[in-house]
């Protein structure tokens, strides 16, 4: 069984949040669903943001580190959009990571925003849209492109899905994706699956 903890994206933890998380574990993995909002739900991306960033940087950090504080080391770090920046933090720089789940956003792994080299032997899937605003035309394809390559076959994939939608399988929003939400929850799962 794998444990995973999956951040929310910026609108915050909605049902569909909390739906995708119980597929992802089917009852075989737990999936722990942090909070980063404290029960806000904010209206659109925009306002996402706006308190995201009224929480602050630290305020965030504060939260995530609460979250862990009960929680083994030995994790799968997942993250939907917002939620990236979090999940990937700690799969590059929390010893124990067990694999990371990145969905329709990736961080650089080398350069000035990079947090530092993948670690090895850590196992990454990403998932986004062909034509996503954010993912596909702002530089986190080419992101998730080059860290697959240097994770190497065996540990990374890169699943790309047609269309444009962001948040397409948050199944509480109007952009959701039922058919490629199932191959996300069928590939995650077998990424899980894999780590026993």
């Amino acid at each position: 069984m794998a444990e995973v903890v999956l951040f929310h994206h910026l609108r915050g933890l909605t049902d569909g949040v909390k739906a995708f998380a119980d597929q992802l574990g089917g009852g075989s993995h737990a999936v722990h669903t942090p909070d980063l909002f404290d029960g806000e739900l904010p209206g659109s991306l925009e306002e996402g943001l706006a308190l995201s960033q009224s929480i602050g940087d630290a305020g965030i950090a504060e939260r995530v580190d609460a979250v862990l504080a009960d929680l083994p080391d030995a994790l799968v770090y997942a993250g939907i959009s917002f939620g990236v920046m979090q999940a990937q933090r700690l799969a590059q720089a929390r010893q124990g990571a067990r694999g990371a789940l990145l969905y329709e956003a990736c961080v650089p792994v080398t350069g000035e925003w990079a947090f530092g080299p993948w670690p090895h032997g850590v196992p990454v899937q990403v998932h986004g849209k062909d034509d996503d605003e954010f993912f596909a035309h702002e530089g986190d394809i080419d992101a998730a492109r080059e860290l697959v390559e240097i994770v190497g076959p065996e540990l990374g994939e890169l699943f790309v899905y047609p269309g444009g939608q962001h948040l397409f399988f948050d199944s509480s929003l109007p952009t959701y994706d039922a058919d490629a939400a199932l191959l996300v929850v069928q590939r995650s799962r077998a990424f899980l699956d894999r780590l026993g």
